[in-house]
């Protein structure tokens, strides 16, 4: 297994800025190196890995230690006075537990685990049934539970009071919705030797039971799977018309002179902070982000969009494997030399005896502030990288292996991070609850996004998926002679046009998947300026998604009704929290992939790749320059290390209707895809046979180009494999003779059309 796993807190960074690293080392020191990247990819068929060392003060020898990730969400409500002597209270919610049968599960708490004083409105270990836990000191810890278990996705009302004088506890257990021969629904009274809880240092905290902190950071116990709707705490035991009377929102009088606190989860749905609408404004924090903008219990399925219905969008779904930032303590910090060129980098890590253990951790070192260095400009899709971050298809989706077309192997990290799952999964899992991993962070160690790993996806034959196959394209511009700078599509979020207006040439990686509408929007506005683009891969700007507005590095993707997806969003939870957009494909929202790239995804098999045939559009003469030194009935690229060919994994067709702009010019197009290849299932409107690449003509990548305003243009390969054939034959070859022949005539001043 792995000894050393490491992440930044950065995924970029410019001379003079400074990364810094955060290690989890189980041995006694580790080396550390930054090395700039060449070729990630370890086939023997291809250039083989290549990364070449850079002497920085940050390289040396390290104290290793080991550093955890504490994983699991919850709302931490810092200690107020206003629960100062609290004895007899009443606490309630609405809840819709997802796991009711797995462990004590904390509804909402207020408990000291070293002292072992406070409250604990939790799903009981036995039997998921609602259960109060009361604590008076180390022996004095007594619970009381309903002994029904719940029903797993139904909402209940749930409460509990204590009369501390009367030491006589009611929990309240009830179904919203009734089913014929089911027995969920409970008043349970019970009888305790406590009269005081006794003062207790803790927080609240809501969806867990506070256990401790750890260099800063809250841990706890007893995690919760499920939503919380509306939590309240009156200092009283409230009669059941005053619990409906919170329930509904109708505060006055008494009732509200003996409230302590009432969470209102649907104001600041995009923000960290959970508010206390009552006048102690006990207002709380989010951590490890769980899911937020979720229905509440009293969704009438009227409005979809939360933002125009906020108050039946009151629940929180909090999960035991969330997590955001690990919150590890630094190790290794770099400054970036001023004169440290922009590329693709890495922070290499390894320890033990020989050093055999190891952890790389990628970043893109930027051009100077306010200037470039290149014409060119190679775009890493970051935003995919990090929707695949961790992902656990290969060892937990059933049909891995069909759509493979092959047995799938594990490496290393693999193994470890189906052991370790407090890392975090992609947005194609699913959480331990079964619902769909929405946000997607790169504040942890993302294991599958490293040089040397070998993706369980890729063709026949290959092990090229994102990350590797996009050093494919460096290692191209590389040995090609190409000056280029590397940016991340964070800097197109964040900056806009901006960040790539200077540039002549944009290239874009293998499966530039998921963007922001601020990337969709810059990348446009810098074609229309006369940018020129080139597409070298497919499946590109697919999913909408967006990016917290208050803290970095995480990402949001609402898989809607429609897309290739592994997971569908619950009706009613379409909206992106972070930003209330609506979100899943971009097609979806108006913008088809062939209107900003001319191409968009139409097919994808992962078992070997085809080629592609010259179409008579590639013998204009206005564009022949494009297919100089290919002969008129030669096959483009029926070879490469992705499944032995240029055409495969995902491809994307030209589409008139579908927004392919009039003037473009389809010079090429793929045939005899195997059957593995199937249709997205965006173009069905009803199953039918022949979806196959034998028999379907939409299973075809076409290779399009066409002029944008300007003196700008778009070129397109429409294929995932495209950049696992450049390098054939020591680069000598139709692919990479493509590919030199568009990039120099756009990185000339020439005009586009002869």
């Amino acid at each position: 297994m792995m000894k050393i796993t490491a992440y930044a807190d950065r995924i970029s960074v410019a001379p003079g800025e400074t990364i810094n690293f955060m290690v989890n080392c189980e041995a006694k020191t580790f080396k550390a190196d930054i090395v700039r990247l060449v070729c990630g990819d370890m086939n023997p068929d291809g250039p083989g890995y290549q990364e070449r060392v850079v002497r920085t003060p940050a390289s040396g020898t390290y104290k290793g230690r080991r550093q955890v990730i504490h994983a699991g969400s919850f709302v931490d409500v810092p200690v107020g006075s206003a629960l100062d002597g609290l004895d007899s209270f009443t606490v309630q919610a609405f809840i819709w537990p997802t796991t009711p049968e797995r462990g004590e599960q904390t509804l909402l708490a207020h408990w000291d685990e070293r002292a072992k004083r406070g409250f604990a409105l939790s799903l009981a270990a036995d039997n998921g049934g609602l259960s109060l836990t009361l604590g008076g000191g180390r022996s004095r810890v007594q619970t009381v539970c309903t002994g029904k278990s719940l029903l797993a996705h139904e909402w209940y009302f749930v409460a509990a009071t204590f009369d501390a004088a009367k030491k006589q506890v009611t929990l309240y257990q009830e179904p919203l919705h009734t089913h014929v021969g089911t027995r969920d629904a409970a008043v349970t009274r019970g009888k305790v030797t406590l009269a005081r809880l006794g003062e207790r240092q803790a927080p609240v905290t809501i969806g867990a039971r506070y256990s401790r902190h750890d260099k800063g950071r809250t841990v706890c116990s007893g995690y919760y799977n499920g939503k919380i709707d509306s939590p309240r705490i009156a200092s009283r035991v409230l009669e059941r018309a005053e619990m409906e009377a919170l329930k509904q929102r109708r505060i006055e009088g008494a009732l509200r002179q003996d409230l302590v606190a009432a969470w209102d989860f649907a104001a600041d749905i995009s923000g960290l902070k959970v508010t206390d609408t009552s006048p102690n404004r006990l207002d709380g924090e989010v951590v490890h982000m769980p899911a937020r903008g979720m229905t509440g219990w009293n969704w009438t399925g009227e409005e979809m969009a939360w933002r125009h219905a906020p108050d039946q969008y009151g629940a929180i779904h909090f999960h035991d494997d969330d997590v955001y930032d690990a919150g590890w303590e630094v190790d290794v910090s770099l400054t970036v030399p001023a004169n440290l060129r922009s590329g693709l980098y890495c922070a290499r890590l390894r320890c033990g005896d020989n050093l055999e253990d190891e952890d790389y951790v990628p970043f893109a070192v930027l051009p100077p502030r306010g200037r470039t260095t290149a014409k060119i400009c190679f775009l890493l899709p970051t935003g995919s990288y990090m929707a695949y971050a961790n992902e656990h298809m290969g060892t937990d989706a059933p049909i891995a292996q069909l759509l493979g077309g092959r047995l799938v192997e594990h490496e290393r990290q693999d193994l470890y991070r189906n052991v370790h799952r407090e890392y975090g999964s992609s947005c194609y899992d699913v959480h331990s609850d079964g619902s769909g991993v929405c946000y997607s962070s790169r504040l942890r160690p993302i294991l599958n996004m490293r040089p040397k790993y070998k993706s369980w996806l890729g063709g026949q034959g290959s092990t090229l998926w994102q990350f590797n196959a996009d050093t494919h394209i460096i290692n191209w511009l590389e040995n090609m002679g190409y000056d280029y700078d590397v940016i991340t599509d964070e800097e197109l979020h964040y900056q806009g046009t901006a960040a790539i207006e200077d540039y002549k040439v944009v290239l874009s990686s293998s499966h530039p998947e998921y963007h922001s509408k601020q990337m969709w929007d810059a990348l446009h506005a810098w074609q229309q300026r006369g940018g020129r683009f080139m597409y070298l891969g497919a499946n590109g700007w697919y999913w909408r998604i967006a990016y917290h507005t208050e803290v970095p590095g995480i990402m949001e993707v609402r898989r809607n009704e429609d897309g290739i997806r592994a997971w569908e969003a619950r009706s009613g939870e379409y909206y992106h929290s972070f930003t209330g957009e609506y979100g899943g494909l971009w097609r979806r929202n108006g913008r088809p992939p062939q209107t900003i790239v001319g191409t968009g995804f139409t097919a994808q098999g992962f078992d070997i790749s085809s080629y592609y045939v010259r179409k008579p559009d590639s013998f204009k003469k206005e564009v022949r320059w494009i297919m100089q030194g290919v002969g008129d009935e030669e096959r483009i690229g029926d070879f490469g290390l992705i499944g032995n060919g240029a055409a495969g994994l995902e491809l994307d067709r030209a589409d008139r209707l579908l927004g392919t702009p009039p003037n473009a010019y389809l010079l090429a197009s793929s045939e005899d895809h195997t059957d593995i290849y199937l249709v997205v299932c965006e173009e069905l409107l009803i199953n039918y046979p022949g979806l196959g690449g034998q028999e379907n003509d939409l299973v075809r990548a076409d290779l399009v180009f066409y002029e944008t305003p300007n003196g700008g243009g778009v070129f397109a390969t429409s294929s995932i494999a495209w950049p696992g054939s450049l390098s054939h034959n020591n680069y000598k070859n139709n692919v990479s003779r493509i590919t030199k022949n568009v990039l120099d005539r756009f990185m000339s001043n020439k005009a586009l059309l002869d």
